[in-house]
C-alpha cells in the first residue's frame, strides 16, 4: 500500500503532513492546491490513512485495519464530500454531508477526516455555510479541501486552514517514475513530460493511454498540414482525437510542445533537446521558413484557446480563431 515515499516531488508537502501525522499536531482543516491530474487526492488518502493509522511510528503504516480500510475506500471516518450538480457544490451539500455529521464521533478511532475535491466549485453560500465549521470545528474533524482554483476560496476560508501548494515535479523524476512504474519506452517518456510540465498525473494519463500512438501520430498529421487543410477538415481532425479519450485542452498541449520544439530548433539548430526529434526534417521546414514572432504567436494562439475552453466560451468558436490564427503565421 502507498506512503508519503510514493508521493513523486512535492517534499514540502510531504515532509509537512507526514511530520503533522507523527507528532499528533494536527490541524482541523487543509486546503491541498494544485492542477488537475497532479495528485491532490493521492495525497489526502495517504495523509487521512496516516492520521487513522494504529502503528506507533511509520504512518501508514499499511497494514493495520485503519490503514486497509483507508486505501479501500471503505473507513467509516473517511467522508468524501460529494455534489450532484457537476458545475457548483452548494450550500445543502455542506449543510448535509458536513455541518449536518460533524457532531457525531468517529466511529472507529479519534479522527473524523472529510475529503472534498474541487473544492472552487462551492458556491459563496455553501463556503460562508462551511465557515461556521470553520470557525468552531469539534477537536476530532480534519476537513481536507482539494483545489485547482486558490483565489476561487473566500479568504475567510483560506485563513481558517493550513494551504498546501503542490509545485511542478522536476521533468527528471517525472520520467523516471514513467519509465520504473508505467514500464514506457524513452522516447515516449520524454514526450510525456514535455506535455505534462511537471504534473505527474497528466503524465501518466497520456503514457497509459492505449491510443498513443495513434493520438501523436493525428496530431502530427494536424500540424503537418494545416495550411492546406479547411477549417472543417481542421475541425473533424480535432473532434476524432477526441475519441481517444483525451480532452481537447490536453491535446493542445500536444500541439504547444510540438511548436515549442520548432521555436527552439530555429534559435539553437540542435536537435538534441527536441521532444519530437524525430520530425528533425519538418521541425527544420517549419522553423526556416517562419519567424520567431510567428512562431510564438501560435503558441500563444494555443494557450489563448484553452483559456477560452476553460472559461466556457464557445468550442467551434475558439477553435475556428486558433486555426485562423494557424494558417496565417505559420509557412
Amino acid at each position: 500500500m502507498p506512503d508519503f515515499n510514493d508521493i513523486v516531488g512535492q517534499e514540502a508537502i510531504k515532509k509537512h503532513l507526514s511530520a503533522a501525522a507523527e507528532q499528533d499536531k494536527i490541524s482541523h482543516a487543509y486546503i491541498i492546491c494544485g492542477e488537475r491530474y497532479s495528485g491532490k487526492e493521492f495525497i489526502a488518502k495517504i495523509f487521512a490513512a496516516s492520521l487513522l493509522c494504529s502503528s506507533s511510528e511509520n504512518k501508514p503504516c499499511g497494514e493495520c485495519p485503519d490503514c486497509i480500510k483507508a486505501f479501500s475506500g471503505n473507513h467509516t471516518d473517511i467522508i468524501k464530500v460529494t455534489h450532484d450538480k457537476p458545475g457548483v457544490i452548494g450550500v445543502d451539500d455542506i449543510r448535509e454531508q458536513i455541518n449536518g455529521t460533524v457532531q457525531i464521533k468517529p466511529f472507529g478511532g479519534k479522527r473524523k477526516i472529510y475529503i472534498m475535491n474541487e473544492a472552487e466549485k462551492m458556491n459563496p453560500q455553501a463556503q460562508n455555510a462551511l465557515l461556521k465549521t470553520l470557525e468552531e470545528p469539534p477537536e476530532y474533524t480534519v476537513i481536507i479541501l482539494l483545489t485547482s482554483n486558490l483565489e476561487e476560496l473566500l479568504p475567510t476560508i483560506r485563513s481558517r486552514a493550513v494551504v498546501l501548494n503542490m509545485r511542478p515535479v522536476k521533468d527528471k523524476e517525472v520520467k523516471k517514475f514513467l519509465m520504473e512504474n508505467v514500464g514506457i519506452p524513452d522516447y515516449k517518456a520524454d514526450i510525456c513530460v514535455a506535455y505534462a510540465r511537471g504534473n505527474v498525473g497528466k503524465a501518466k494519463l497520456l503514457a497509459n493511454n492505449e491510443e498513443f500512438d495513434n493520438i501523436r501520430d493525428d496530431a502530427m498529421h494536424l500540424m503537418k498540414y494545416v495550411k492546406e487543410m479547411e477549417i472543417p477538415e481542421l475541425m473533424s481532425a480535432v473532434k476524432k482525437a477526441m475519441e481517444y479519450k483525451l480532452e481537447i485542452n490536453d491535446y493542445l498541449d500536444i500541439l504547444t510542445v510540438w511548436y515549442r520544439d520548432v521555436l527552439m530548433f530555429k534559435a539553437t539548430t540542435d536537435a538534441n533537446n527536441l521532444i519530437f526529434r524525430d520530425e528533425i526534417q519538418y521541425i527544420r521546414k517549419v522553423a526556416d521558413l517562419s519567424s520567431y514572432e510567428n512562431i510564438q504567436d501560435v503558441i500563444d494562439a494555443l494557450d489563448k484557446a484553452k483559456k477560452r475552453l476553460l472559461a466556457n466560451v464557445n468550442f467551434e468558436l475558439t477553435m475556428e480563431l486558433l486555426f485562423l490564427t494557424m494558417k496565417e503565421k505559420l509557412a
